[in-house]
């Protein structure tokens, strides 16, 4: 976790190296720009607020416009910046959180908390490049771990990285939930009241909603976990009960 504008500056001079470094060789200013800047958008990924993801991935074209160096590249090559960022970050998924990746060890003794039947069919709603599926898989290695997520590229990624996890791209509120025995979340305040209508609307009786960080107001959780200061995790079990 470094601390802002660290990561951005990071960002640009990585692209800006990469950009001289592919144009010393001998590739065309055209081609080179495509990578530096996909190489800056998956960096851009990881900032963890929506501007700052902004800043990271615009940093890399806007200086190299304002260099003069961009002579050599097509006009429309700048409509790649703002593509690129609609690919990672779809309109659809704006009201979602955006990514940030489950802690390592945020979900240290769940299982203990929780305990699954073998088989059991457990999802992240929202997986990202995959933290959560990792660290589901390592408290029920012997469940069916299932990722969705909202964003193509990382929803390909996150299948790359996460090959013992059956991981689709798809919207979370339109999928069906009622087939898991969990749905652990990683959202924002104002997901929860939509994710626990939704929860006591499909998940059968017994299953779990496991939210991490962020609590459901007005409702009882049945268990509460806090392995990583400042994340707890809030275990609420169907039927929900209110406060």
């Amino acid at each position: 976790m470094l601390i802002w504008p660290i990561p951005a500056l990071l960002t640009w001079g990585g692209a800006w190296a990469l950009f001289t470094g592919l144009c010393a060789v001998g590739l065309s200013p055209v081609a080179a720009f495509v990578v530096a800047l996909l190489a800056a958008g998956l960096a851009a990924w990881t900032g963890r607020t929506p501007w700052r993801r902004l800043f990271m991935l615009a940093g890399f074209p806007l200086s190299l416009l304002a260099s003069g160096a961009a002579g050599a590249v097509p006009g429309w090559v700048w409509l790649l910046p703002l593509g690129l960022l609609l690919a990672l970050y779809p309109l659809g998924s704006w009201g979602d959180a955006p990514l940030f990746p489950t802690p390592e060890n945020a979900l240290d003794g769940l299982a203990q908390k929780v305990p699954l039947p073998d088989g059991a069919a457990v999802v992240d709603a929202g997986c990202g490049l995959g933290a959560g599926l990792i660290a589901l898989h390592r408290q029920y290695p012997k469940a069916q771990i299932h990722g969705l997520e909202w964003s193509w590229p990382l929803a390909l990624l996150c299948r790359l990285r996460c090959r013992f996890a059956s991981v689709r791209r798809a919207d979370i509120w339109a999928q069906d939930w009622s087939g898991y025995r969990m749905v652990y979340l990683f959202q924002r305040p104002e997901s929860m009241p939509r994710a626990m209508e939704k929860a006591a609307a499909e998940l059968a009786p017994g299953a779990w909603l496991a939210s991490l960080e962020f609590e459901a107001t007005g409702f009882k959780p049945q268990a509460r976990l806090e392995t990583v200061q400042g994340k707890p995790v809030w275990l609420y079990q169907m039927p929900l009960r209110r406060r």
